[in-house]
C-alpha cells in the first residue's frame, strides 16, 4: 500500500494536519490526552515534524515585521460568530500570505536538515521512510547514514545491501556513497551492495549515474533500468551489463538467488544471514560457480545441499565459523 506521504496530495494532507495541530496550540493546553495524541502524529513520520516547525517558523516571522504593515496584511472583515480557534487560523493563513510576499517562505521553507543512521540486525528486515518521501529497504546486518541538506541528500552505506526507492527532487539530488564509489540520482529505485572488495549496482526504475571515489565529475558510467555495474576497491567502475533485477533483490522476499555466482560471493552474502562468517578454503574453492535459490531464514539448507551441487565440503572451525573446502 503507498504512504499518502509520498506524493502531491498526501504532502497537502500532511500541511492541513499540521495547520490544525498549529491551531489547537495555539491556546494553553492542559489536557494530556491532548498533548500525548500530538507527540504520536509528530513521531509517526519525520515530515509532520517539518511542516508543524515551518508553521511555527512562519508564525515567529510575523514578530519581525514593523506591527503597521502587519496589521494591513492581516485585516479581514470580522464574521459575528467566528469561533476564536478559526479566527487564530485566519491569522496564521494571513502570516503565511505576508511571508509570501515578504520573501520570507522561500527561506523558511527550505528542506530543513537531517541527520539519522539505521541498521539491521543479523536476519532482519526493515524498511525506513526518510523526511522526503523516499524509503530504504534494508538487507540483513545493513547500515546507512543520512545525512540531508538543503541542497543535497546523502547517504552512506557502511554496509550491507540496501534497495532505493529515492523520491524525484530536481533540485536536491540523492547520492549513495560506499567508500569505493558513489550513486547519484533524482528520482529513481535501485539496489545497492556494498561488499569488501567491491560495490554492486544495480537499476530497477528510472537511471542513476555510477562515480568511482575520486572520479571527476564528467567521468561516469549511466545505468538505466536492468541495466548493472560494480565499482572494484580502487573506485574503477566496470562497463555496464544487463542483469535481472527481481533476481538481484530478491532477499526483499526473504529469497537468495544465485545465477553462476562465485563460491566467494555466496560465503559472503550468506554470512550476512548467520551469526558466524561462511568462509572459503581456496581461491580454487571461492571460484566454484553456483546457480540456486534458498531461502535466507535457512542458510543451514545451503550448506547441507552445498556438496551435493558442488565438489565440495563444510568444515566447521574452533571459533564456530564454517569453511567450504575442496573434496
Amino acid at each position: 500500500m503507498m504512504d499518502t506521504r509520498d506524493c502531491a496530495c498526501g504532502q497537502t494532507v500532511v500541511r492541513d494536519e499540521a495547520a490544525q495541530w498549529f491551531v489547537r496550540l495555539r491556546e494553553p493546553v492542559s489536557d494530556v490526552e491532548l498533548r500525548r495524541q500530538f507527540q504520536a502524529w509528530l513521531d509517526e513520520h519525520p515530515q509532520h515534524r517539518h511542516e508543524f516547525e515551518v508553521l511555527q517558523s512562519l508564525w515567529s516571522a510575523a514578530d519581525l515585521v514593523p506591527a503597521a504593515r502587519l496589521r494591513a496584511m492581516c485585516e479581514t472583515p470580522p464574521a459575528r460568530h467566528q469561533r476564536r480557534p478559526v479566527l487564530r487560523y485566519a491569522v496564521a493563513a494571513s502570516v503565511v500570505a505576508m511571508a509570501l510576499g515578504l520573501g520570507l517562505f522561500s527561506t523558511l521553507n527550505r528542506p530543513a536538515p537531517y541527520t539519522a543512521e539505521f541498521s539491521t540486525a543479523t536476519g532482519e528486515r526493515r524498511q525506513v521512510a526518510l523526511p522526503d518521501g523516499s524509503l530504504v529497504d534494508l538487507d540483513s546486518r545493513s547500515r546507512i547514514q543520512v545525512r540531508f541538506e538543503k541542497d543535497r541528500r546523502g547517504i552512506e552505506l557502511t554496509e550491507g545491501e540496501a534497495m532505493f526507492s529515492v523520491e524525484h527532487d530536481s533540485s536536491r539530488p540523492f547520492v549513495v556513497e560506499t567508500g569505493s564509489g558513489k550513486v547519484t540520482v533524482t528520482g529513481t529505485r535501485f539496489d545497492v551492495r556494498r561488499g569488501s572488495n567491491e560495490t554492486r549496482v544495480v537499476v530497477e526504475q528510472g537511471s542513476v549515474k555510477v562515480q568511482g571515489r575520486a572520479a571527476a565529475d564528467n567521468d561516469f558510467i549511466s545505468l538505466t533500468a536492468g541495466l548493472g555495474t560494480q565499482v572494484d576497491a580502487k573506485g574503477k567502475v566496470a562497463p555496464a551489463y544487463a542483469v535481472n533485477p527481481a533476481e538481484l533483490t530478491a532477499w526483499r522476499n526473504g529469497k537468495l538467488v544465485f545465477n553462476d555466482a562465485s563460491l566467494a560471493d555466496v560465503a559472503e552474502q550468506v554470512s550476512r544471514y548467520r551469526d558466524k562468517p561462511l568462509k572459503v578454503g581456496s581461491p580454487a574453492v571461492g571460484n566454484l560457480r553456483l546457480t540456486s535459490v534458498f531461502k535466507s531464514d535457512n542458510t543451514d539448507a545451503l550448506l547441507k545441499a552445498l556438496p551435493n551441487i558442488l565438489p565440495v565440503a563444510i568444515r566447521t572451525l574452533g571459533d564456530g565459523s564454517q569453511e567450504i573446502i575442496s573434496k
